[in-house]
């Protein structure tokens, strides 16, 4: 399974498509689809900003995934609630999932999110699987809590 579920706002979600175009060609390591159903999903790219109202919903769409999963924050609205500090907006996706990339920028460059999708698969490479990863996660979960 090689595609993704990406929850977005216009500006990052702009990139995020520039980046499986014909310049940037995310297919060319097998991402080439952008899934809308989370159960044939295994990466979940949270792009732009999560409202209160929409955080159960996406973290009913990250349980819906099956394992294993990986979360990627994508954007400084995802990462710490970017430039909306106020209290409709979660200051950071990392307190409704566990986030295992941090991708930086408002927004940031298709190139960027490659590099970032990449290095997550190196630290796919080197990730437990099963039950281990399941401990990894419920211990991720508690300090995000």
């Amino acid at each position: 399974r090689t595609g993704t579920v990406g929850a977005s706002s216009p500006c990052c979600a702009i990139e995020m498509m520039t980046s499986g175009g014909p310049k940037y060609d995310l297919a060319r390591f097998g991402m080439e689809v952008f899934r809308a159903s989370p159960r044939q999903a295994d990466l979940m790219i949270v792009a732009g900003r999560v409202s209160q109202k929409m955080a159960p919903v996406l973290r009913q769409i990250y349980d819906q995934m099956a394992e294993p999963k990986w979360v990627l924050a994508m954007g400084v609205c995802a990462s710490s609630g970017g430039m909306f500090n106020n209290y409709a907006i979660v200051q950071g996706v990392d307190h409704v999932v566990p986030v295992d990339m941090y991708l930086p920028g408002c927004p940031p460059r298709p190139e960027m999110l490659i590099d970032a999708i990449l290095k997550l698969h190196d630290k796919v490479q080197a990730t437990p699987l099963g039950a281990n990863r399941l401990a990894q996660i419920r211990e991720m979960e508690a300090e995000g809590l």
